[in-house]
């Protein structure tokens, strides 16, 4: 049976626990403390002295819904997702990852921007604005990001890498039950393809500011293209070996967006500080096990070569003072990759059906994603910074939240599967201090379900809460769920 982590019924039993595990975990107990922390404005400037006034410290994750059209373009529940986060309260909206390419994109209801979505995502930014607006009085103090990515490995229609990996090119899901086991490896990119999609990144981008958004963001995490880039030690040619040149393709991304979009558009990265290394099922139970990795492991970013389950941020942080020097303002500090090891992407409490219960204390990914956040901030004080990991805190998000902001351990909290359930989540903050128990999210999992489930007439389904939010998502669980029964009556 499963074991049952989340069991606090006061904040002082999660404090108690913590002690009891030796975990750092800062809790703010006053509840007008936790709204004026949480209300407190944050400026960020840009190098020709521009300044973005964020109305508040809360910040919504880029999440992608999987429910567009075909061609790219924002569908139906997209905008109902984005009039929600617009509505919630938070002041720093992260607009989903956005293909620069056809072929960069992760399922074919992957958003996809090019001039023939520009119209519809307009109307997208315009929507959520609107809500934003309806609802605050006011929207001069909401700033929106759009992330572009590029999703490689993990790429539905061509995967391709930026090298030979001695596990995830044969397992590039923790057991191999949502992506199939690979006989033959991805193609790696050539220096000339990524040289070319420099080019088409400035160039979303480039489009993106006209569409209207504050400012871009690189998605440099999850294992997909330009996360994976970071670790291509083994790659030869310009683009791999030594950090300088892992770190050429978004440092010459930023400088030409900047060279087409000018110095005063807001550049943001969201990257991943600490691969960790590849995980699976026990044969024997429903454990996780980390896979058999060679050692130095010299296939991941941000992890000790000679012990790669341990984070060491040397050369992120590195890579994050030349981000700065290059004109990032935004950093949003992620980790982990989903497909392989979960447990450090998003700490939970029940895993997506088929993969691994978590092997650890849900409290020590947490703690971990927080001591990350803190180390980095304290390195770049002046750096906006968005802190990840919160979720699985429940309605205690806030009491960590506030702590953080208060000691300087992080600019933002960030906020991901914790708003798909509860959307006026920041609101209810702000205005009372304290969150109601039995609308958080509980971890469950159920979205990443979704977003794992292919067997849909347009090749995805959509993802979002079915728990929480049974009106948009109720009957699309329930028709996932019968497809993959499906298959299990055909056979009897």
């Amino acid at each position: 049976m499963p074991k049952h982590y989340f069991v606090y019924q006061k904040l002082e039993d999660l404090r108690e626990d913590a002690r009891r595990l030796q975990i750092d975990l800062p809790l703010v107990d006053d509840r007008e403390e936790i709204r004026s922390i949480f209300a407190r404005p944050v400026e960020i400037k840009s190098r020709d002295g521009r300044r973005w006034r964020v109305g508040n410290s809360f910040a919504i994750h880029p999440m992608e819904g999987c429910d567009g059209e075909l061609d790219g373009n924002p569908g139906e529940l997209t905008f109902r997702r984005y009039r929600r986060f617009g509505s919630g309260g938070a002041k720093l909206i992260w607009f989903e990852a956005c293909a620069v390419v056809p072929e960069g994109r992760a399922n074919p209801r992957q958003l996809w921007i090019h001039p023939g979505s520009a119209k519809r995502l307009e109307a997208l930014l315009k929507a959520c604005r609107e809500a934003h607006r309806q609802e605050s009085g006011a929207s001069d103090d909401l700033v929106t990001v759009l992330q572009l990515t590029h999703s490689g490995r993990y790429s539905f229609e061509k995967p391709r890498v930026a090298y030979r990996h001695p596990v995830l090119d044969c397992f590039p899901a923790v057991n191999s039950v949502t992506l199939p086991l690979r006989e033959t490896a991805p193609e790696v990119v050539s220096d000339e393809y990524l040289a070319a999609l420099e080019d088409r990144f400035a160039a979303a981008a480039t489009l993106a500011r006209e569409i209207g958004f504050d400012g871009v963001d690189l998605k440099m995490t999850h294992g997909y293209l330009l996360s994976e880039l970071m670790s291509a030690r083994s790659r030869p040619g310009i683009y791999g070996g030594p950090l300088e040149n892992r770190a050429r393709f978004a440092l010459d991304v930023i400088e030409k967006i900047r060279q087409q979009a000018g110095d005063d558009y807001l550049l943001a990265v969201r990257l991943g500080v600490f691969d960790g290394i590849p995980y699976g099922v026990s044969g024997e139970d429903s454990a996780g096990v980390p896979r058999a990795v060679p050692r130095p492991y010299e296939f991941g970013f941000g992890v000790d070569p000679y012990d790669p389950s341990r984070m060491d941020l040397t050369e992120p942080l590195r890579f994050i003072g030349w981000l700065e020097k290059a004109g990032v303002r935004l950093l949003n500090v992620s980790m982990g990759i989903p497909y392989v090891n979960p447990h450090i992407s998003r700490p939970f409490e029940k895993p997506v059906e088929g993969s691994y219960e978590t092997p650890e204390h849900p409290l020590f990914g947490v703690a971990r994603h927080f001591a990350a956040t803190a180390e980095i901030q304290k390195a770049h004080p002046d750096f906006a910074v968005v802190g990840t990991g919160y979720s699985w805190l429940r309605h205690f998000l806030i009491h960590a939240g506030a702590a953080n902001l208060k000691l300087h351990r992080t600019t933002f909290v960030g906020l991901g599967r914790a708003v798909l359930a509860y959307p006026t989540l920041p609101r209810d903050a702000l205005a009372k201090g304290e969150l109601d128990p039995l609308r958080t999210c509980k971890t469950l999992s159920y979205c990443t379900y979704l977003m794992r489930a292919k067997s849909h007439p347009l090749g995805q389904f959509p993802t979002g809460c079915p728990p929480f939010d049974k009106e948009g998502y109720g009957a699309i669980i329930k028709q996932a769920r019968a497809v993959a029964r499906k298959p299990a009556q055909e056979e009897r």
